[in-house]
């Protein structure tokens, strides 16, 4: 029996996906230089980030939330099919890969927030002069001495560079563990995923 091959994922989905790809990887080797690349890698990212949760809501059938965001329980059922002769199936993201997808979009949101709050600590961007951030940070230290005043901002730019840090590594880590589950899935399921990100055609399941 031939299998059926339709279009899966829209032209913005694919651009998205790509042009996030690229950007992450211009921020993350940017960033030792604190330079300006750095700084116009993470808008983009925001940029694309902003799209993506308004397409999530808003776009075609398989770029939407609503389509691939299973329950934990649906989840591990087909993390386990794996194992079997016969695996789940899906047309669009199946449910392990709808959770990475989220957990992706969260890191790297709070990763592009921290960034702007460093970035506005140094006194530059939209969350410099009166940044919620840093104004939380300094109430929260206790020590209100006048001969500390001048440490604070200090204080608030090297929390929000350990949490920009952690994040963006964490994010990393998230990114090898989704290639590695693409990769699985691809020979799991005998279909590139890679080719299909980019063609935007996918066998189709039988659900």
């Amino acid at each position: 029996m031939s299998e059926k091959i339709i279009r899966v994922w829209d032209p913005l989905v694919r651009v998205f996906h790509w042009s996030l790809v690229v950007a992450f990887i211009v921020a993350w080797f940017s960033g030792e230089e604190e330079s300006l690349v750095h700084v116009y890698a993470g808008y983009v990212i925001l940029g694309l980030l902003v799209f993506r949760i308004v397409w999530g809501l808003v776009g075609p059938r398989y770029s939407r939330f609503s389509n691939f965001l299973y329950s934990p329980g649906r989840t591990i059922r087909y993390m386990r099919s794996l194992l079997s002769p016969n695996p789940e199936h899906y047309t669009g993201h199946n449910p392990a890969g709808g959770w990475m997808i989220m957990l992706l979009l969260v890191s790297l949101l709070i990763s592009v927030y921290t960034g702007l709050e460093v970035y506005g600590a140094e006194g530059q961007g939209p969350l410099a002069a009166g940044s919620p951030g840093v104004e939380w940070i300094a109430t929260a230290r206790a020590d209100s001495d006048d001969e500390h005043d001048g440490d604070h901002d200090n204080d608030a730019e090297e929390f929000w560079e350990e949490l920009h840090e952690f994040f963006a590594n964490f994010t990393l880590f998230l990114v090898f563990v989704h290639v590695a589950g693409v990769l699985v899935a691809s020979y799991v399921h005998r279909e590139n995923l890679v080719k299909a990100m980019i063609t935007g055609r996918k066998r189709a399941s039988e659900e």
